[in-house]
């Protein structure tokens, strides 16, 4: 899945390029709006009492963004076991690769690492790619 991101004037640096932690904003509004296409809403999910912090995250830079152009963040889940998920991404401008990254997340209920019940594994595994 992709999503749409255009760069804001606040996420660039005086040559009007994006700054690096601005990558990091965008692949969390990639994710949370993958998981809220396949009907796993973020704020859901919390109110049940499930979080999915990140507890890992590399990002690998190609080819910088400008102000005012609009990319494309392509996300999919890359590993999904019981106790984590792994997130795999690619910011794309007019198709070319300008950054790849990953994000590792662990369910936690009540400040506790957990184990994902079946059901929920099932409705993440719709997401799995490669």
């Amino acid at each position: 899945m992709r999503v749409p991101i255009k760069v804001r004037y606040a996420e660039t640096d005086q040559m009007g390029v994006v700054h690096h932690s601005a990558y990091v904003v965008y692949l969390e509004a990639a994710r949370v709006e993958l998981l809220e296409r396949v009907g796993l809403p973020y704020h859901v999910l919390e109110a049940q009492g499930l979080s999915f912090p990140v507890v890992g995250l590399g990002l690998t830079y190609r080819k910088p963004a400008r102000f005012g152009e609009v990319l494309e963040v392509e996300v999919w889940l890359s590993d999904l076991s019981p106790r984590a998920l792994t997130f795999a991404y690619r910011v794309l401008r007019e198709g070319e690769v300008l950054a790849e990254g990953w994000t590792r997340h662990v369910p936690m209920a009540g400040g506790r690492a957990v184990r994902m019940e079946a059901e929920l594994l099932g409705r993440l595994s719709v997401l799995k790619s490669g």
